[in-house]
């Protein structure tokens, strides 16, 4: 039996914990809106800004769970890229419409370190 090289599951692994963290973001929007600063004055979150974090929750779920389990290359290779953009394309959003500088900052750097550590994962998705 031939073993997988370590480094050729970190597409998997990251897709995997993408897919958990976005489902987590379904059912609590909470989880997000907060760092956001996009709760009303009482830690609730509007019905209107939790049915956006859902959506972007179920998809960043089908494109973590794809990550995971797309097969070693091109199908892989796709599902990362996609991850990836879809991650750096909210830290654009994020790094130019959230209410203050700080968590502007904060939410971007956050949304463009994972798109970038998905990118670089890349080079193991065959």
């Amino acid at each position: 039996m031939t073993s997988i090289p370590t480094a050729r599951l970190l597409p998997q692994a990251l897709g995997v914990l993408t897919a958990a963290y976005s489902a987590a973001l379904v059912l609590s929007p909470r989880i997000l809106a907060k760092p956001c600063k996009l709760t009303k004055a009482d830690g609730s979150v509007a019905p209107e800004v939790a049915t956006v974090i859902r959506a972007v929750g179920a998809r960043d779920a089908a494109s973590g769970l794809l990550m995971a389990m797309a097969p070693y290359g091109p199908a892989r290779r796709g599902a990362v890229a996609f991850r990836a953009a879809a991650d750096l394309g909210d830290a654009a959003i994020f790094g130019s419409t959230l209410p203050d500088a700080a968590t502007r900052l904060k939410v971007a750097g956050f949304a463009a370190a994972w798109g970038l550590l998905c990118a670089y994962s890349g080079r193991y998705a065959g």
